[in-house]
């Protein structure tokens, strides 16, 4: 204890905030190592990425139907073809609580939750790993979506809400507050202040209230509190400076871009998701391609119709193409994330994916039908955090007559009711939840956690 405290620290690691009555710690950053200890630090942060798209995928030219280590890539899944070391595509994952309520799956692919009439969401594992590292970064997580709300949900099943605009999403992370520091103090505070007579307030009418008029009162005191976490952590981190960031990188993701230019969107918000992670910001992030109504269309390569409209092709060999189209075209996206998280340099100098777990995929299988076994997922990465790559992961094996995709209506049955029941996509979520630090037996609706 004593050598602890006759260390020379870039900053004291006891930091105190005055407002309010309070006095609080921050949380613990690189600027508050030991001198004589900064230089051995050398472990990487470990950090996780989700990118959902919504509506399934055209099973025939995307299904792979061979398992293990020998498999060959399916047409859509081509562009990965040079990330194979490091990438396990993974076939035959559901959510038991989304084979009768299609319209949740984007709701809940993150959570494994069952949402019903009287039920609402459970906590999304990107949360839940953010428990974990938030105590580490200025953001706890960064939510990206195109079209509607994000994949995150807090502990008492409030959805957070998400960014567009790449500029709004570079300014958050990256530039000084409007006004200043103390402006933003100022702000916070007052905020905190609101919080806590919101809070009073509402303790004093509790003690009024009936049984069930406290549990619907309970949801809210939940978010209340949350948000005076939230609060009081950014107060904290305003004395620590912002990461410097260079011109080119500044360049590449401080920018809009046009809707019809969907290539460069998705490249730019992967480009920030890098770049949050290089810079320690944070560690968790999720971005949304777009909701189940309502992901839209990419006319620069020809395609003007919705993903939604395209998902319901009826047959049509025509709109058959497109998805397909448009599923190479999301495929492709997400691996130039995979190139730059490879050319990106970690703390310790090693590529970030190996510290990186990203997972791709969607909380729907064969959209036409609305059909959502056999999801279609890639995980990637994490290999510093022991994933082994370089095999599909096929659940389905053991356990159906084959991949028939030379007799469509067979093998979309396949994407409607899960050949192996007890292959839940939770059992994957659980996985990553452990190898990002969560102390936890159980995620979701898990069964058994997934060895890879």
């Amino acid at each position: 204890m004593a050598n602890y405290l006759s260390q020379s620290w870039l900053i004291k690691r006891r930091h105190a905030l005055r407002a309010l009555g309070t006095c609080i710690s921050l949380p613990m950053l690189e600027c508050m190592i030991p001198l004589n200890a900064a230089e051995q630090q050398s472990a990487a942060p470990r950090r996780s990425a989700f990118i959902y798209l919504a509506n399934g995928v055209h099973s025939l030219n995307y299904q792979i139907t061979k398992p293990g280590k020998d498999y060959e890539f399916s047409r859509s899944l081509k562009p990965l073809e040079k990330h194979r070391d490091v990438i396990t595509p993974i076939s035959g994952l559901h959510h038991p609580g989304a084979i009768s309520h299609h319209h949740n799956c984007i709701s809940v692919w993150l959570t494994g939750g069952k949402i019903g009439p009287s039920e609402r969401n459970t906590i999304s594992v990107d949360q839940q790993m953010a428990q974990v590292t938030a105590q580490h970064t200025r953001y706890p997580s960064m939510e990206i979506a195109l079209t509607q709300g994000s994949l995150a949900w807090t502990a008492d099943g409030v959805q957070l809400p998400a960014l567009r605009r790449c500029s709004e999403i570079f300014a958050s992370l990256f530039e000084e507050p409007k006004g200043g520091i103390a402006a933003q103090r100022r702000a916070l505070r007052r905020k905190a202040s609101v919080l806590d007579d919101n809070l009073a307030e509402v303790s004093r009418l509790e003690q009024k209230m009936g049984a069930a008029d406290k549990g619907r009162l309970d949801q809210y005191l939940t978010s209340v509190r949350e948000a005076e976490i939230r609060t009081r952590r950014a107060d904290a981190w305003l004395d620590t400076p912002l990461p410097a960031i260079s011109d080119a990188d500044r360049k590449r993701t401080d920018r809009d871009i046009a809707a019809t230019m969907a290539g460069d969107y998705f490249r730019t918000v992967y480009d920030l998701m890098v770049l949050a992670f290089q810079t320690d910001v944070t560690r968790v992030a999720t971005f949304s391609l777009g909701g189940e109504g309502d992901a839209f269309a990419i006319p620069e390569i020809g395609i003007t119709e919705s993903r939604h409209q395209l998902s319901h092709h009826g047959g049509d060999v025509g709109y058959m193409e497109k998805l397909t189209n448009y599923d190479t075209f999301a495929i492709e996206q997400f691996s130039y994330f995979l190139s730059r998280l490879s050319e990106t340099k970690d703390v310790n100098g090693q590529p970030l994916l190996g510290s990186t777990m990203a997972l791709f995929g969607s909380g729907m299988s064969y959209g036409h039908s609305h059909g959502n076994a056999n999801l279609p997922l890639v995980l990637a990465g994490g290999s510093d955090l022991g994933l082994k790559h370089g095999s599909h992961l096929d659940f389905n094996q053991g356990h159906f007559s084959g991949y028939q995709l030379d007799k469509p209506g067979e093998h979309y049955s396949l994407c409607s009711r899960p050949a192996n029941p007890d292959a839940h996509m939770s059992n994957l979520l659980l996985l990553m939840a452990q190898r990002m630090g969560v102390e936890t037996d159980a995620f979701g609706d898990s069964n058994k956690v997934i060895d890879l």
